[in-house]
């Protein structure tokens, strides 16, 4: 029988190549050196570590929770102390009827799908809002519902980089209707009044007002991007009273939402409505004809309008109201115009 050649175990290592030796069995009350096998601690081989994987983790070692598990934690957390406030009453709202922490937790969460989604809003010129003072959004308004007025909010709420609140100014309707009445309240609506905008000007807030009103929003089809009648410049006045300045915003996109083919006037006075509108889908569909049509909205702010330059009695001066009066319509008008031409499609 040939000599089996012998292969030197320390020549192996060095060339990287470590031989292994089938493992006895022994018995799981087998010793060795005295020691039970089940207690034993497990030495490496010479040149040889153990791996990481395998070296037991305890909980300190634990890695830490991922960013999707630890944001979903905080939001449970925050909505629970959220329902704990508005539980016990622990929350605030100023003279005006504002709960900001309802309608940031709350309302805005429920429009944002409609604005980011539905209308997929296009905001330009946010940076004519200033940082901080007070400020008067003039826009125009349209759309048979006064959808527009909301998704202005939400452009400056979400957008502004300054994170300011638009206070809007609201019809006398929108506070006699129960629910609607309550919601506008929580969400900074007010009365449009001189008074009120005259004190949240002066408190540095950026208020929104539509002069065109039901004027605007009641018209024609027919007669879409054609502003009607600013009336008689009382927000002019009132900006001149505060020494704030006069912001034009033009919104595209709300006119097409609920084409208003007519207006059923009996059956609006006997509702006690301003109007009642009559479009391809409404009162034909029932509640569906309520459903706004997915048009693409844009929004912009133009350059503001000082007014902090003109001394006190100008507010008491007609012709300067209606030349500023005009000057705000003319400003809008014309950016809707330049909008309008820019729009590729109502819908894209």
């Amino acid at each position: 029988m040939a000599d089996a050649k012998v292969i030197p175990f320390d020549d192996d290592r060095s060339r990287g190549a470590a031989v292994q030796r089938p493992p006895r069995r022994r018995s799981a009350g087998s010793r060795r050196g005295g020691e039970p096998a089940a207690v034993r601690e497990v030495q490496p081989l010479p040149g040889r570590e153990i791996p990481q994987d395998d070296v037991p983790v305890t909980r300190e070692e634990m890695p830490p929770a991922r960013p999707q598990e630890a944001g979903l934690e905080r939001r449970i957390a925050g909505g629970l102390a959220f329902l704990r406030r508005r539980l016990t009453g622990d929350y605030e709202v100023d003279d005006f009827g504002y709960d900001e922490e309802l309608t940031d937790q709350v309302l805005m969460s429920l429009l944002r799908p409609v604005y980011e989604k539905y209308f997929r809003v296009e905001v330009k010129g946010l940076e004519n809002i200033p940082s901080k003072g007070g400020a008067l959004v003039v826009a125009n308004h349209s759309g048979t519902l006064p959808l527009d007025g909301l998704m202005l909010q939400v452009a400056v709420h979400d957008n502004h980089p300054a994170g300011r609140h638009l206070r809007l100014l609201a019809a006398d309707l929108v506070f006699v209707l129960p629910v609607i009445n309550e919601l506008a309240r929580k969400a900074g609506h007010t009365l449009a009044c001189a008074e009120d905008a005259e004190r949240l000007l002066e408190r540095g807030e950026v208020v929104g007002v539509m002069p065109e009103g039901f004027k605007g929003i009641g018209k024609p089809f027919s007669e879409r991007y054609k502003l009607q009648r600013f009336g008689r410049g009382g927000f002019v006045s009132t900006a001149l009273r505060a020494g704030t300045p006069i912001i034009p915003c033009s919104i595209v996109g709300a006119e097409e939402i609920y084409p208003m083919l007519g207006n059923a006037k009996t059956l609006a006075r006997l509702l006690g409505f301003p109007y009642f509108p009559i479009t391809p889908t409404f009162p034909w569909l029932g509640p569906l004809g309520v459903v706004p049509l997915p048009t693409k909205w844009t929004i912009q702010f133009g350059e503001p309008i000082p007014t902090d330059g003109y001394p006190p009695e100008a507010a008491e001066d007609p012709m300067l109201m209606f030349n500023l009066t005009d000057q705000v319509r003319e400003q809008i008008q014309h950016t809707l115009y330049k909008l309008l031409v820019q729009r590729r499609s109502v819908f894209f």
